[in-house]
């Protein structure tokens, strides 16, 4: 016999190890479903503790203040007058039977102001942002609760992307609804991919799957909610908005007594009828360049604001890079809060300097020049160098200014380097190198010529004045290190050199694959010897968004002492 459940899909962004502030948000949220006669609250994965919490989760200390914070959590929750509602919140569990504290990623099953169940992650990799929960995965099963007569099961996030373990049990037990929660990084095109894998689950298990994912910035991950219920055959019923907090309520059909539940939370026979009509939630999606866009400035906004840091500066050197990033933080965190400071060195040209004004005056930040001239010459007269290493003399002055107006403002130094500098190693260690964050380092350059050409068409549409001058994105890239001096002396055209790119980074390949996708011998060797040996400079490289499969530092580390070469 089918009835209706209000599920209440809790897209939320919590903080990494603010067990107290989480704890806040969970009742602020379960506040709000209870007054919206909500039945079930489900959150995302770790909700409690934050995620991912990387080695944190080693720490008994810390498995124990999780496991306590749940416990009080469920009393608060009673306390609140929310009792009645069944929630689901993802949190640190550990386990002691082997004499160690192990760490366990788990959901508490929260009724009454007791924890009714837990049910433990399944699958846990060892890769990315799993390593906290590496080679440990208690148990096996799967955990069906029956509440207001609906079986309903839980799985956490990697649980259904396997075809064996809970998934394949589940279908043996027919549950009325399965809820997921989730901790799922933003990359690329995975939005897609998500819908279609939880389709597949609801058609194999006859039943609708609520999928909950959490939203918001964590150190080099982005979070983009796009939380979807998609109804037993499959449809989409609802989707949440990307990049957004949001309580989403949706009425779901669903069947009474279809399997054995594990457990039993309550007696009650069916849901109580609802006063008020609930609408299913429904989104504009994002185009690529919004997708993009959005997980820049949610990476920036949240690394800056959950670090206490209250501002940013960056060196503009008139380029297009650094007018991007500039646009970034001010849409991340607002014009008040960006510091823009011009470093010209004697070969800075004039529309260097012009477009840097004009770029600050566009966004209306904070301004100011700095000639570095005098302090190169300086450098330079304690020291004998030549050709390249008196080149990148500027790069480092330029950085050490900034790190100092760093130290006696409390800016937060962004980095402005681009994924195509950071492969080949054109980027001077100390130098341009320097901050704390670097916003773009996971955009190619040919992706950051379109997403300021997507930002200047965005401002048009809107009445404002496009932020990037027109000639930063048309000129030729150059560093300006001495007279004439072009990307282009050193690097192949961006535009070649980042399909060749993108074919041996992200998607894995080698020399072979790239001479069979007709890159020219002499420049595969060449761009391969760059990449590989820029490894040591990349690890040094600050931290940034990951907005591909394939980030440095986050997916993919070579060896930076090897003698292997491609043939």
């Amino acid at each position: 016999m089918p009835t209706s459940l209000r599920v209440a899909l809790a897209q939320v962004n919590p903080v990494v190890g603010d067990l107290e502030g989480n704890a806040k948000l969970v009742i602020e949220v379960v506040s709000k479903a209870a007054a919206s006669e909500a039945d079930v609250v489900v959150f995302p994965e770790m909700v409690l503790t934050g995620y991912p919490v990387e080695d944190l989760a080693l720490r008994p200390a810390f498995q124990k203040a999780s496991i306590e914070r749940v416990q009080k959590l469920a009393t608060e929750i009673k306390d609140l007058g929310a009792g009645n509602l069944l929630i689901f919140v993802g949190y640190l569990d550990q386990d002691v039977a082997s004499g160690k504290a192990r760490p366990i990623n788990a959901v508490a099953l929260i009724n009454d102001g007791q924890i009714k169940g837990r049910y433990v992650k399944r699958h846990l990799p060892n890769y990315g942002v799993f390593d906290e929960f590496r080679n440990f995965s208690p148990g096996s099963g799967t955990l069906v609760a029956r509440y207001l007569g609906v079986d309903i099961a839980v799985a956490i996030c990697e649980d259904i992307w396997q075809d064996q373990g809970p998934i394949s049990e589940l279908v043996k037990r027919t549950p009325g609804i399965l809820l997921v929660p989730n901790g799922s990084p933003y990359e690329r095109d995975k939005d897609d991919l998500r819908l279609a894998l939880v389709q597949k689950r609801s058609k194999q298990l006859g039943a609708p799957v609520v999928y909950v994912n959490m939203h918001g910035g964590q150190d080099d991950l982005v979070f983009d909610g796009d939380s979807v219920v998609v109804g037993k055959d499959g449809d989409l019923l609802a989707r949440a908005p990307q990049f957004e907090d949001i309580l989403g309520l949706v009425d779901i059909a669903v069947s009474l007594n279809s399997s054995q539940p594990d457990l039993i939370i309550d007696n009650a026979q069916t849901p109580a009828a609802k006063t008020n009509a609930v609408m299913a939630v429904e989104s504009h999606r994002l185009s690529e360049a919004e997708e993009i866009w959005a997980a820049l400035v949610t990476g920036l906004r949240d690394y800056v604001g959950k670090n206490g840091f209250k501002s940013v500066a960056l060196g503009l050197s008139g380029g297009i890079d650094s007018a991007l990033v500039a646009t970034i933080a001010v849409d991340a965190i607002g014009k008040e809060n960006v510091y823009g400071v011009s470093l010209p060195s004697k070969y800075s040209s004039a529309h260097s300097l012009t477009d840097a004004k004009q770029l600050a005056e566009n966004l209306g930040i904070d301004y100011r020049v700095i000639e570095i001239e005098p302090v190169v010459q300086s450098y330079k007269s304690a020291t004998q160098l030549t050709d390249l290493a008196e080149e990148n003399v500027q790069a480092r002055v330029r950085g050490s200014l900034l790190m100092g107006i760093s130290n006696q403002e409390g800016h937060l130094i962004l980095a402005t380097g681009n994924k195509s500098e950071l492969a080949v190693g054109y980027s001077t260690l100390y130098g341009d190198a320097v901050g704390g964050f670097a916003p773009i380092k996971d955009i190619f350059k040919v992706d950051v010529w379109g997403l300021a050409r997507w930002r200047n068409q965005l401002a048009n549409s809107q009445g404002q004045i496009p932020p990037i001058p027109e000639s930063s994105i048309n000129k030729e890239p150059s560093a300006e290190l001495r007279p004439g001096q072009k990307d282009s002396d050193s690097l192949p055209e961006y535009q070649l050199l980042d399909q060749l790119l993108k074919l041996y980074i992200e998607e894995n390949g080698d020399a072979t694959s790239l001479l069979a996708a007709g890159f020219e011998k002499a420049l595969v060797d060449r761009v391969i010897a760059m990449v590989d040996k820029a490894e040591y400079k990349r690890r040094q490289y600050p931290p940034g968004p990951k907005v591909s499969a394939i980030a440095f530092g986050k997916d993919r580390r070579l060896p930076m002492t090897s003698r292997w070469k491609e043939r």
